[in-house]
């Protein structure tokens, strides 16, 4: 086991990267020993040696916990832990060592009681979920379906603002902005990331704090100016481009395009290239100018 969290790890922790932690299954029968944790602290990072040690409580949660206190190279890049039916012993637990841990740390840390939670954070059909995990999921669920659920007030949609730049379509922007192809974010971000950027060694591969973001994307739905240097972190910028991109009701390879692209892998080698243009040539032409835009631009980042 601590072979495999070693080898795990040391794949993602150079780069941002995200722990999901399905608390469901550990017992007395299964948890590691004492000396199990102790040699797996030792081995974790010996370069990153501490005196702290966290007391035995559960098994990878407790290699978690002594990530947080004592490992910078592994818990540096950590940009969130999901702990996934959490018991109310690892709630109490985690309290009582929340005032020894960084309040930075303590933030990624987020229980969820079912998996469907889990979704409104990630794209949970894509994680390798075992089968004892789900079994326990829908019993909780069914044992909870006798309780009335609570009554959540859902405000009525609102309409786009004039000057929304996140959320909207690429016709919407234009309308709003005379005409212009081109969208103010990606205009701006792509002319910063030009002049300051294109030397940092994984432009992309980094993110930025959540909350910084979500900042900016209101000064930009709002029509205000944004000062990039204000903020001192190149990966803003390339962040917030990434997140105007994610957000657009319709990608720029539309979903028309869907089956073609995924169709490419079983067209042979020497004719691919071709193929490809012939998608690229089928996008409105709007997608089409937009794209050209963005991809001369990632030419230039690689």
């Amino acid at each position: 086991l601590l072979r495999y969290l070693k080898y795990t790890l040391d794949q993602y922790v150079e780069n941002d990267y995200t722990v999901v932690y399905f608390h469901y299954g550990l017992k007395s029968l299964n948890k590691p020993s004492l000396k199990w944790l102790q040699t797996a602290y030792k081995e974790f990072d010996r370069k990153y040696g501490s005196q702290i040690f966290a007391i035995q409580f559960s098994a990878v949660f407790n290699i978690l916990l002594t990530i947080s206190f004592s490992f910078p190279r592994y818990k540096k890049n950590l940009k969130a832990l999901y702990v996934v039916h959490p018991t109310n012993f690892i709630k109490i637990l985690w309290n009582i060592f929340k005032p020894l841990i960084s309040h930075k740390f303590g933030k990624k840390i987020t229980y969820l009681n079912y998996l469907s939670d889990l979704g409104e954070h990630l794209k949970s059909d894509q994680l390798n979920i075992p089968a004892e995990v789900i079994r326990h999921d829908e019993n909780l669920r069914r044992k909870q379906k006798g309780k009335l659920p609570p009554v959540v007030k859902v405000p009525p949609p609102r309409p786009p603002l004039p000057t929304q730049q996140f959320g909207v379509s690429l016709q919407y922007i234009k309308d709003k902005n005379k005409g212009e192809l081109i969208p103010p974010v990606m205009k701006e971000t792509v002319s910063y990331l030009k002049s300051k950027g294109l030397q940092v060694e994984g432009l992309f591969r980094r993110s930025a704090s959540i909350q910084t973001i979500k900042d900016v994307q209101k000064l930009y739905n709002q029509g205000k100016s944004v000062n990039f240097d204000d903020y001192h972190d190149i990966h803003i910028p390339a962040v917030i481009l990434k997140t105007f991109l994610r957000e657009l009701p319709q990608p720029l390879l539309t979903f028309e395009c869907y089956d073609h692209i995924l169709g490419i892998t079983s067209v042979e080698s020497c004719l691919r290239v071709t193929r490809c243009k012939q998608i690229i040539q089928g996008l409105p032409d709007h997608n089409y100018i937009v794209l050209k835009y963005l991809m001369c631009f990632l030419h230039m980042v690689s």
